[in-house]
């Protein structure tokens, strides 16, 4: 096992792997000493049926409504560029690597990703939010104006399996804008 393990540390911030070990840990604790979920709390369902989820069959079946939801990790997290740039980037296999390496090692979707990160193979996700290759839509833009990753992608702290929650059509982001009292100009979002 540990000649397992000692690869994947390897371009692993050991301090950020214990740091997020040791959030998880207190947050579990927490949930545990406590005689119910907390108002506002989300407990993810243990058990669930992935075959009548909406949204596209990933790779490995990522549980936003755990990560994001139940232990209430940021979402520029694992989307590590979405104040900086039009993307939000997507997580590499070894930041994921960062808890798994020690947490859910009884998960085979786990034990996926861990194969993965042995191999030194990225996982490649489906892309889930679709726009027309003509339309540009800069994250930083929006992160910075204080718009939440909930008003364009819905309630993903709560999906199983995430799903495109808004049409994201022209007349969807212009309402949007109209508002906001922000530019409607055509160079705002087609350049």
């Amino acid at each position: 096992m540990v000649r397992q393990v000692l690869p994947l540390l390897k371009g692993i911030g050991i301090a950020s792997v214990v740091g997020l070990v040791l959030y998880i840990a207190g947050q579990t604790l927490q949930a545990q000493e406590t005689q119910g979920p907390t108002v506002g709390a989300y407990v993810a369902p243990v058990d669930v049926d992935t075959t009548a989820l909406p949204g596209p069959v990933q790779p490995i079946f990522y549980r936003h409504d755990i990560h994001a939801g139940q232990y209430e990790i940021d979402c520029r997290f694992c989307h590590y560029s979405a104040e900086v740039s039009s993307s939000p980037g997507l997580p590499s296999t070894d930041s994921c690597m960062s808890c798994h390496l020690l947490v859910g090692s009884g998960n085979p979707e786990v034990q996926k990703l861990r194969e993965a990160a042995a191999a030194n193979e990225p996982i490649q996700w489906t892309e889930v939010h679709q726009m027309a290759q003509f339309v540009k839509f800069p994250h930083m833009r929006h992160v910075n104006a204080d718009v939440t990753c909930q008003e364009c992608h819905g309630p993903v702290q709560e999906m199983p399996q995430v799903y495109q929650f808004s049409s994201l059509k022209m007349g969807w982001c212009l309402d949007c804008h109209d508002q906001r009292s922000v530019s409607t100009d055509c160079t705002v979002c087609h350049y």
